[in-house]
């Protein structure tokens, strides 16, 4: 079942009998899941599971659903922020489905989101294992990082944060109201009282009354709204083989485009203001590309006539430069584009990495 037929399901669009059944069976499976991690959440709130603590300040970036909320670029702006400081940060992660590399070693391991970070802050180490408890020490000890940032890290308890940031898409914010995997919760809605601060991403995107609506729907469960706004804009355009050019530079051509991320209606919502005429093939999220892949998406765009494929920057680091041979194809680079709270969240940021010199910092 692909994304979009997922989504109808779960949000009840599809009202046939077997959509019915399907969603009573799901929501069956849901209670076990919230029983589990609600009794997960609970031994670590009353010390019955231990929480480590490691020796420099841990800034957490995690999402209550799954799906894309725009962590990967957020990550970036947090790592290069730091650095700019004068920080010496490191990114930890579990690396799900990641790459393993070839046998001379020449393609580097790790997942979409490694590549990705690796790329756009290349002077930020980055260690994905599933014991995030150990490669926080190694951070610390190998490469003398002084603050870690936890990639993905709301539901792994295990490991102590100083800053508990929550991206929440501003387009689907409580997916679909009902637990994995009936809906797209990882956990009760009411996990997100645990975060320090909510960042409401594609807030851009989002009408004044949703906006409003689901700011109303934090201060209920938060006793407050305070949250950031963000908005993720494309930036440029980089090449299969690392050249890099301007969004001005398309404009009004015709593209064929695909992606393998999370929210692939995100980067429809992209496509849309950088000016180009395209249609979207759509896999499934992390979707490693094989051979036969890249075949169908070469014949299918030189069918098409176009002048150019684009694709997510998660999606092209998956692809060798030697294993493309259609149209010109290029990846979609987005920034962050804070449109309110960026002050907040920097004051946060401060009093995590710095509590002692809050006072001097604020006075910047």
């Amino acid at each position: 079942m692909d994304e979009a037929a997922l989504h109808d399901l779960l949000s009840g669009q599809r009202r046939d009998l077997r959509a019915r059944i399907l969603r009573g069976a799901l929501s069956m499976a849901s209670w076990g899941y919230t029983l589990a991690t609600g009794l997960r959440n609970s031994a670590y709130e009353q010390g019955w599971l231990p929480i480590h603590r490691a020796s420099v300040p841990v800034i957490s970036l995690g999402n209550i659903t799954t799906g894309g909320t725009g962590k990967t670029p957020t990550a970036a702006w947090l790592a290069n922020w730091l650095l700019a400081q004068g920080v010496r940060p490191g990114l930890l992660s579990r690396g799900y489905r990641s790459l393993q590399p070839d046998p001379q070693g020449m393609a580097p391991a790790g997942n979409d989101e490694k590549l990705v970070l690796d790329r756009l802050c290349p002077f930020v180490p980055h260690l994905q294992q599933r014991d995030r408890v150990t490669s926080a020490e190694r951070l610390v000890r190998e490469f003398d990082c002084n603050v870690l940032i936890l990639d993905d890290g709301f539901q792994h308890r295990r490991l102590h944060r100083d800053l508990d940031l929550v991206l929440i898409d501003a387009l689907q914010p409580w997916g679909f109201r009902h637990v994995l995997p009936r809906g797209l919760l990882r956990e009760s809605i009411k996990g997100i009282q645990r975060a320090s601060l909510v960042l409401l991403t594609r807030s851009d995107q989002c009408s004044a009354g949703d906006k409003q609506r689901l700011r109303e729907e934090l201060r209920s469960l938060r006793g407050s709204d305070a949250c950031v706004e963000v908005a993720f804009v494309p930036t440029r355009l980089v090449s299969v083989d690392g050249q890099e050019a301007s969004l001005h530079s398309i404009i009004g051509q015709r593209a064929y485009s695909f992606c393998g991320i999370g929210n692939p209606g995100g980067f429809r919502q992209t496509l849309a203001t950088v000016g180009v005429s395209t249609e979207l093939q759509v896999f499934p999220d992390h979707h490693h590309y094989g051979p036969a892949d890249l075949r169908e998406l070469q014949s299918r765009s030189r069918a098409a006539g176009v002048q150019l494929v684009l694709t997510t920057l998660k999606d092209l680091v998956k692809i060798p430069p030697d294993g493309w041979s259609g149209p010109p194809l290029f990846a979609v680079e987005i920034g962050v584009r804070f449109e309110a709270g960026e002050q907040l969240l920097v004051n946060q940021i401060r009093q995590a990495v710095w509590p002692s010199q809050q006072t001097s910092f604020d006075s910047k």
